[in-house]
């Protein structure tokens, strides 16, 4: 399908593209010129929605809100990463 250009330069994108892309309402489209066409790229809206409780799944347990006990948290954590791409024998 083709498209004209509007009096203001406008071009419309077509609803099958959009929803390929997930495109809508809002986002900002980055325009720029390679090998003389036009390359447009989509960037979605900064979200309003809580993060709260996203990361719920994967939390264990809870640290106590002292500053030793969020370094043995994160060095657990590093070993644990270690452990888990490396195998038990790269674990120190």
């Amino acid at each position: 399908m083709s498209t004209k250009v509007g009096p203001k330069g406008q071009v419309v994108i077509e609803k099958e593209i959009r929803d390929k892309l997930g495109i809508g309402p809002g986002w900002t489209a980055l325009q720029r010129v390679v090998e003389g066409r036009v390359e447009i790229t989509f960037i979605p809206p900064a979200h309003n929605r809580s993060l709260k409780g996203v990361l719920a799944p994967y939390i264990k347990g809870s640290i106590a809100p002292t500053p030793e006990a969020w370094a043995e948290a994160r060095e657990q954590a590093w070993a644990d990463h270690v452990k888990e791409r490396y195998g038990e024998a790269n674990h120190e």
